[in-house]
């Protein structure tokens, strides 16, 4: 293979990778509003919050995109915006009482999924694919450095 078929081919596994969704039809988060979430509970687990532009580093899209997604989830009641006491142009993003119920459940979903996939491809496959992958991710911040 030549190494311009390599660079597309890696290049098409990452794209296709970031349209894996291990959510169904149903569930009630879409995979950047559950990313969100896990990065707010992330925060709070560690007693910290978490502002908008920080969500947009994290989740790699612009601060514009995480207003609407956090617009969005305010008003289904998924999240609250809740001012600094220090600085009035700050607005943490935090849970309200019952999302954390919804996170997990979907969790749930997800890990059943996960389970479904691992049983149809193989434990041991996916363990070695996914020790292949960290050695290239490796070996590519090395070169790429």
């Amino acid at each position: 293979m030549e190494i311009n078929e390599y660079l597309l081919k890696i290049i098409r596994i990452a794209k296709t990778a970031e349209e894996i969704n291990f959510f169904p039809a149903s569930a009630k988060l879409s995979q950047t509003e559950f990313r969100l979430l896990r990065e707010v509970l992330m925060e709070q687990e560690k007693g910290k919050e978490i502002i908008s532009s920080e969500l947009a580093r994290r989740l790699g899209i612009t601060r514009s995109a995480v207003s609407q997604i956090v617009t969005k989830m305010e008003k289904n009641g998924i999240v609250k915006r809740v001012d600094s006491p220090v600085d009035k142009k700050i607005a943490y993003v935090h849970l309200t009482d019952d999302t954390r119920a919804v996170f997990e459940a979907q969790c749930e979903q997800a890990n059943a999924t996960m389970e479904k996939i691992t049983a149809a491809y193989g434990e041991e496959k996916l363990r070695k694919l996914l020790k292949q992958f960290d050695e290239f991710m490796e070996t590519f911040k090395k070169v790429c450095e």
